[in-house]
């Protein structure tokens, strides 16, 4: 049963969790920027959590259904519709053959995650269905969805229901202004002056408007300033360079010194730009749904703090799976 994409939004890919173990030969994780809205998502409709949804940013796309289906919409606030009229948010809701999905202004956050009984059924690449444009690999045709595509969905592994929802206070969206991104310092945290390390996380830094699935980019903070140094072979002149080396996701750049890039699902995988530090897994979704000018500040946390953030984020998804059982 295809779904027909009448207009594809501003930027709608398929993903799923992602493709795990290619990062050392450069083919990154892909997979959905909110890994909890994406599995919410496909347990309201009753998926497996990594099954294959669309991921929409800012603005969503308009789809028709050749069958009906039971579909959910979660992550951002961008409030769903059927046949103009509207549908709740992170709850499951039958579509009828020949109606169409579409949807209102954005109203919180930034990316969406449209999951449909069955999940879409495009190939496998590398074990994954996730979009990874930058490399023209998996999704659909490797590429952001295009009016005119059609969409292949799965057969239904159990009867799927309608009229299921998450709580709130399961859903994990960004809480209070300023966000706080929680972050470890980094094999380089030596190259700052000690007046620009504590900067760094003191400084209320916003989102730039180069945020995508590469990278999301701040601005704002005081430059950094850097250990005064005699640059080593292979590194290059500006002091923010490095001897190339590996990158993890979540590794925070601060190229020049003026504006940190915390890298994210499409990363590349190395270069030669130092790293301040590294977000945190647990706090990773959050940044995707970060829209342009939005405030944050960077925490500085140890190791503890971070594996206990991480079992907490664990303990939130396992609640909803709860929830829905």
């Amino acid at each position: 049963m295809p779904i027909k994409v009448l207009k594809p939004g501003l930027a709608t890919t398929v993903q799923d969790l992602g493709r795990p173990g290619y990062y050392h030969i450069g083919i990154p994780l892909s997979g959905g920027m909110d890994r909890h809205a994406l599995a919410a998502a496909n347990l309201l409709v009753g998926n497996e959590e990594g099954a294959a949804v669309l991921e929409a940013v800012f603005m969503g796309p308009e789809l028709e259904f050749t069958e009906d289906a039971v579909v959910a919409v979660t992550g951002a606030e961008l409030p769903p519709k059927l046949d103009g009229a509207p549908r709740e948010s992170w709850t499951s809701f039958k579509v009828k053959r020949g109606e169409r999905l579409s949807f209102d202004f954005l109203k919180q956050g930034a990316r969406a995650y449209i999951a449909v009984a069955g999940g879409i059924d495009v190939p496998l690449v590398l074990g994954s269905r996730s979009t990874y444009a930058l490399g023209a690999l998996g999704g659909f045709k490797g590429r952001k969805l295009e009016a005119g595509d059609e969409l292949p969905v799965g057969a239904s592994a159990a009867p799927a229901k309608e009229g299921r929802t998450i709580a709130k206070e399961l859903r994990g969206l960004p809480a209070g202004m300023p966000t706080e991104l929680r972050a470890m310092p980094g094999l380089y945290w030596h190259r700052l002056t000690e007046a620009a390390g504590s900067g760094f996380f003191s400084d209320t830094w916003k989102v730039a408007p180069e945020a995508d699935r590469i990278g999301y980019r701040f601005k704002g903070g005081k430059p950094l300033a850097f250990v005064p140094r005699e640059p080593p072979f292979g590194a290059g002149s500006d002091p923010s360079n490095i001897t190339d080396a590996c990158y993890p996701y979540g590794s925070i750049q601060v190229p020049g010194g003026t504006e940190p890039i915390v890298l994210h699902r499409d990363a590349v995988s190395g270069g030669g730009y130092f790293m301040v530090g590294t977000v945190i897994a647990a706090d990773m979704d959050l940044i995707g749904q970060l829209q342009p000018n939005t405030p944050v500040k960077f925490v500085q946390v140890g190791m503890d703090q971070a594996l206990a953030a991480r079992h907490d984020r664990a303990g939130l998804l396992a609640r909803l799976r709860s929830s829905l059982a």
